[in-house]
Order: C-alpha cells, then sequence, then structure tokens
C-alpha cells in the first residue's frame, strides 16, 4: 500500500480490532466455561439431593440401615440385597445418568451398578475423598474434582448426605466428566477465532475503504498546495466535506483566493511602479538636460546677448525649482509612510487652515479665472493636528480641483457636520482608475496632468490616515470630482 496514512489506519484498526476480540475472547470463555460448570454442578447437586432422598425412604421403609448391610456384601465387596432398595441401588447408574457411588465413614464402596465389577481399596481412592466424606458425614452437600486420576477422566464429583432420620448413614457420591463442558468450550473457542478471522477481514476492507475516502481529498489538498506553491492562484480543492477536513479544504481554497488577489494587486503594483519610474526618469531627464544644455551654451560663451543669458539663468532656475518639488514630494511621502515619524500636533481650527488654502489657491486660480467658493456652517472645528501637514492635505485636494477644472469654472469648499467637501466640475475621473487614484504610482495620463508626478493624492492620503481622517472621492466623467474628508473619528 503506497499512502502511509492508508496503511497506518488500516494497521491500527485492525490492531485495535485483533486486541478487542483477545480481551473478549478471554473474557467470553473464561465466563462460559464457568457459567457451564457451575449449571451442571447446580444440576448435579439436584440430582444428588433427590437420589439421596429416595434412598433415604427406601432405607426406612425397608427398616433397613447401611451398618446392619455390611455383613450382606457379595464376594465383590459390593452389597447384594433383594427388594425396592437393593433394585434401586443396583440401577442408580442409570437413575442418576452418571457414576453412582454409595459409601460409609470408612469409606466402604456400598453400592453395585457399572463399578461392580472393579474393586477399590483404601489406596485406591484420592487424597481428598476422606475429607470429601467427612464433610458430607457433617451434613454438607460438597464437590471435588479429586476422583479424575481414578476415572481415567476429568471429573466433577458431588458428595450428598444419606439420611436416616437425623442420623446419616452413608454418603452419595455422583460422578460426572466434564467432557462435554470442555468440547462445548473448543467448540466456542472455534467459534470465537472464526468471528474474529472474519472481524478481521471485513475490518480490512472497511478500514482500507475509510483510509482511501480520508486520505483522497488530503493527496487533493497536497496537489493544490504545490499548485499555488508554482504561482497557480486560480487552483481550488473541490472538496466538500462537512468536518475537519472540509474546513481544512475551505481554508485552503480562501487562501488560494487571498493569494490570486494579492497576486493580481502585485501585477498592478508592479505595473504602477514601473510607469512611475518611467513618468519620474523622465520628469528628471527633461530638466537636467535643459540645465546642462543652458550651462554648457553659457559656458562655451555661446550665448552673449545680456536679455538670452538672462532668459537662459531664469530657464535653469524654473527647471531647478521643479526638480527640488519632485524630490520634496518624494521625501515627504517617505517620511509619512515610515510609522517612526512623528507628526507635530497641537490643537487647530480646520477653519483657519481652510481660510489660508482658500488665500493661497485663490492666486493659483487666477491663471484659469476659476472662482474658489468657500461655504461653511461654523467657525470653529477643532482638532489635534500638524497644522503644516493639514494645510499641505487640503491644498493638494485644491490644487488638483482648479487644475483639472476648464476655464472660468468654480470650485467649492464646504464644512457641514465635521465634514470638508472640495469639489470641481471639472473632467472626473473614471470608474477604472477612481479606485487608484490614492496609491502610491498611480498617474492620470491626462492633457492636464502632464507636469504632475502622482504623489500628490497618495501624499494627502498618507497625512489624513496619520490623522484619523477618513479621505473618500466620489467622481463622474464630465461632471466633476469631490473629495469628502470625514472628521468625525478623529480625536
Amino acid at each position: 500500500m503506497k499512502n502511509k496514512i492508508a496503511f497506518k489506519l488500516t494497521v491500527y484498526f485492525s490492531a485495535a480490532l485483533i486486541m478487542f476480540a483477545i480481551i473478549i475472547g478471554i473474557i467470553f470463555v473464561s465466563l462460559f466455561k464457568n457459567n457451564a460448570v457451575n449449571l451442571h454442578k447446580t444440576e448435579m447437586e439436584n440430582r444428588a439431593l433427590t437420589i439421596a432422598d429416595t434412598i433415604s425412604e427406601l432405607t426406612e421403609g425397608s427398616g433397613l440401615n447401611f451398618d446392619g448391610m455390611r455383613g450382606k456384601m457379595g464376594m465383590n465387596g459390593m452389597m447384594t440385597m433383594r427388594g425396592g432398595i437393593g433394585t434401586y441401588l443396583r440401577n442408580i447408574d442409570d437413575i442418576a445418568m452418571s457414576d453412582a457411588w454409595v459409601v460409609d465413614e470408612d469409606l466402604n464402596l456400598l453400592t453395585t451398578g457399572t463399578m461392580a465389577h472393579m474393586n477399590y481399596s483404601y489406596a485406591d481412592l484420592p487424597e481428598d475423598a476422606d475429607s470429601v466424606v467427612r464433610e458430607v458425614f457433617n451434613g454438607v452437600t460438597t464437590f471435588s474434582e479429586g476422583f479424575s486420576d481414578l476415572l481415567d477422566s476429568p471429573t466433577i464429583t458431588v458428595g450428598t448426605p444419606i439420611k436416616s432420620g437425623n442420623e446419616i448413614i452413608g454418603a452419595l457420591l455422583l460422578h460426572s466428566p466434564v467432557k462435554g463442558i470442555d468440547e462445548g468450550v473448543k467448540e466456542g473457542y472455534k467459534i470465537l477465532v472464526l468471528s474474529i478471522l472474519v472481524s478481521l477481514v471485513l475490518s480490512i476492507i472497511l478500514s482500507t475503504v475509510l483510509a482511501v475516502t480520508f486520505v483522497k481529498p488530503l493527496k487533493n489538498m497536497k496537489d493544490i498546495a504545490f499548485k499555488l506553491a508554482q504561482g497557480q492562484y486560480s487552483a481550488r480543492t473541490e472538496v466538500n466535506q462537512n468536518d475537519e477536513i472540509g474546513e481544512l479544504a475551505n481554508t485552503l481554497d480562501w487562501l488560494s483566493h487571498k493569494l490570486y488577489l494579492a497576486s493580481l494587486e502585485s501585477e498592478n503594483l508592479q505595473k504602477q511602479r514601473q510607469e512611475f519610474i518611467s513618468n519620474i526618469s523622465h520628469e528628471l531627464r527633461t530638466p537636467v538636460t535643459v540645465i546642462r544644455g543652458s550651462l554648457e551654451a553659457l559656458c562655451d560663451g555661446i550665448i552673449k546677448d545680456p536679455e538670452k543669458i538672462s532668459e537662459y539663468y531664469m530657464q535653469m532656475l524654473s527647471e531647478s525649482k521643479g526638480l527640488e518639488r519632485l524630490v520634496n514630494d518624494l521625501l515627504e511621502l517617505s517620511r509619512l509612510q515610515n510609522t517612526d515619524f512623528k507628526i507635530e500636533t497641537e490643537n487647530v481650527n480646520i477653519f483657519d487652515i481652510l481660510e489660508d488654502v482658500v488665500r493661497s489657491a485663490s492666486k493659483i486660480a487666477q491663471s484659469k479665472n476659476i472662482k474658489i467658493e468657500y461655504v461653511h456652517d461654523t467657525n470653529l472645528l477643532i482638532i489635534n493636528g500638524d497644522y503644516g501637514r493639514l494645510r499641505q492635505m487640503f491644498m493638494v485636494v485644491v490644487d488638483n480641483a482648479i487644475k483639472f477644472s476648464k476655464e472660468n469654472e468654480t470650485v467649492s469648499i464646504n464644512i457641514s457636520k465635521q465634514k470638508v467637501i472640495i469639489k470641481d466640475t471639472g473632467i472626473g475621473i473614471s470608474k477604472e482608475n477612481l479606485p487608484h487614484i490614492f496609491d502610491r504610482y498611480f498617474k492620470d495620463e491626462s492633457d492636464n496632468n502632464k507636469t504632475g508626478t502622482g504623489l500628490g493624492l497618495t501624499i494627502a492620503k498618507q497625512i489624513a490616515l496619520r490623522h484619523g481622517i477618513n479621505l473618500t472621492a466620489a467622481s463622474e466623467q464630465n461632471k466633476g470630482t469631490s473629495f469628502i474628508f470625514d472628521l468625525s473619528d478623529v480625536k
């Protein structure tokens, strides 16, 4: 059997059955033999008492007693007499259905019958014959197995007193071989052994079926685990059982599903990372190229016109600022995502922060003639936070709203019931892109976002998380986007 678990289950199950059968067999044989012997003794005792009572009655009716009968012994040492008691004693073996002796207190054999042809002396009698007869003459019915050697077969002997009135005049000994009992026990052994063999065969068959049934889903799960290790995350166990194995299979399927989702997320993250690196490379290469080209032109003396030289300097300054902004964004995101980086918190008023943001954003919005509408139902919304970081968070969203809005549109900022909603009527965000706008490497490739690094909203999200603010977005293409800052859970 190749399967180790199946083999072990079969061996354990069969061994348990064999041990159980042996224990039950020993108990059964012991109880069976003892019960059979006890029944046999009870039956012999009842026969002995009945025969003894009959002999007592016949002796009283004949006016004879065993002391006066010894003079009537024949040549073979057995008692010879006529009349009812004589006939009864001559046929006592047939009546008792076993070998019956009548002995006196001196162990003289008084009966005739099947034993009449045998002469026994005192020396021939077993060692415990004395004690048996003594107990009988003391009025006790007793049992013995000491006559077995004398009778050449295993024998149970029952001794009971024969009385004449209140006087014990003799002892009746019934000898019954236990051959039948032994044969019955042997038959019981045979039946038990046969039953054990049949049970063992059935147990092997059943345990094999059970083992195969038990092992099959485990083997299936092993194959699935191997497939998962190879990256086949769509594999499923297809095991439907309402037990611990079924629970294990369901857990493995759940793990497979989670790994599948993680693989999709990893692929998406890798794609975004590549896009981010490509964008950052482009963002870095362009200003570096412009600055290098301008410096080479100035160093080589190609440009001599003061106005042109001033224009070159301004261009290099602008490109340097762009590089600084990109580097700062990268460093800012790295700091915010570091759990060991602590922000400085104090009691700040969100109303004051938003007024500051509106003043700064209004200057940016002038170039597109965009109006910033600030609506609030309170002048006081105090939370514990970092003023500069919170201003940066709101500024990123407002700046994006202005960037993606058309000219002469309106960007609204609304404070109501511990929520800040910044809404624009710009181009909106597609359903495919909306779940990813806060991802680290995501960037919308529209014409309005050519100069973006794709880090602004990621930074805003990290600031919100560090303050316990729930930042979400809702959008519809060509109708605008809303960013909702829920401050209800901020401590």
